[in-house]
């Protein structure tokens, strides 16, 4: 029997995150700069006997598992959500009352939903890509990503935008451009030397708490419907400031990733209440304070993971007020691979 495995990055997301959200895209435009990281949701698909149906699913991360034979199983009820989805858009035969070979699934990820990494659409990345692999499909990174947007946005109808999709299809740094239906990638070559030093004044912090985008992107799609001035304006200017960043970085102008990271999370808690709270502004302060020039929280708000850009000199002096806050230092490197499928032999076959 061959057993099919897939691996797709999480990501850090630089400027530009919430100009990805319909109807902002369509209407003017979005940007955003990101990069893939070394956290991955991984998926693994091996097929039963024929004429046996059904797929049983299994969240290693959660210790769940369930048993889908049935087109009424196919409920979504919070219960393993996106796998259903996925199987009724990629093996819609599964949902009906059709007898085709069954499935199992194997699923966990590096980092749990509601860290703000992009984990449920990388984990979506991660089933299209075993399925692409079982299916012997040919499809591109776009197409890829596409499919998982559908999956998680319009058949599940998980509020959110089009970024995380792309980045874990796709892999590496990249600036990616929104409009309309037409979505344009383009890897950004930058330098070893700056990646390096990059890597090296970032940190990656968990804050302790996770968040709930789905919330926080409805009340900003919201606002943008009702042409609050402060949330259309904001947006405006994150996208501009996603440009300029893209721009600082190709001409190796590191030291300006602290302003800019700082220029950007003061825009984006004006997108919407509730990205950013009490707690989460204490840790801010406290990084700040003990010498971190910048940083955001790298989902759509209210918790999860933030990350701060620091003086190299005063990196360990961050590291410790994060810890005395309450948060925790993730060690990361920046990949710029994205998705991968693979295949082994198993050992009973």
């Amino acid at each position: 029997m061959e057993i099919l495995r897939s691996k797709a990055p999480l990501r850090v997301s630089f400027a530009g995150g919430g100009t990805d959200v319909s109807p902002y895209p369509e209407e003017k435009g979005g940007a955003v700069l990101n990069c893939t990281v070394d956290k991955y949701a991984y998926a693994t698909l091996q097929t039963g006997p024929p004429g046996n149906g059904g797929a049983r699913v299994h969240s290693l991360d959660y210790n769940l598992s369930a048993n889908y034979q049935m087109p009424e199983d196919l409920v979504y009820n919070g219960e393993l959500d996106l796998v259903k989805a996925a199987i009724k858009v990629l093996r819609p035969e599964l949902a009906t009352a059709a007898r085709p070979e069954s499935l199992e699934l194997f699923l966990h990820s590096d980092a749990p939903p509601g860290t703000g990494l992009g984990s449920s659409s990388t984990m979506c990345v991660a089933l299209v890509g075993a399925f692409q692999r079982y299916l012997r499909e040919t499809w591109t990174s776009y197409e890829v990503a596409e499919l998982a947007y559908k999956i998680e946005r319009e058949e599940l109808g998980v509020k959110g935008g089009r970024q995380d999709q792309y980045a874990a299809a796709f892999g590496g740094f990249n600036f990616i451009e929104f409009s309309g239906k037409t979505t344009i990638v383009n890897p950004l070559k930058i330098s070893p030397g700056v990646l390096n030093e990059l890597g090296y004044r970032l940190l990656l912090c968990y804050t302790g708490t996770s968040h709930y985008s789905s919330d926080i992107i409805e009340r900003q799609q919201r606002s943008y419907r009702e042409h609050e001035s402060a949330t259309v304006l904001a947006l405006d200017a994150t996208k501009r400031l996603a440009i300029d960043m893209k721009n600082q970085l190709l001409r190796g102008n590191i030291d300006e990733m602290g302003r800019l990271l700082d220029e950007g999370w003061q825009l984006k808690k004006r997108f919407t209440q509730g990205i950013s709270n009490p707690q989460i502004d204490r840790f801010y302060t406290s990084a700040r304070d003990a010498g971190a020039l910048g940083g955001k929280l790298v989902g759509a708000g209210g918790g999860g993971y933030i990350l701060l850009f620091c003086d190299f000199a005063r990196r360990a002096n961050v590291a410790k007020a994060v810890q005395e806050s309450g948060g925790r230092v993730v060690d990361f490197t920046l990949v710029p691979d994205g998705l991968q499928t693979w295949s082994v032999r198993s050992p009973a076959s």
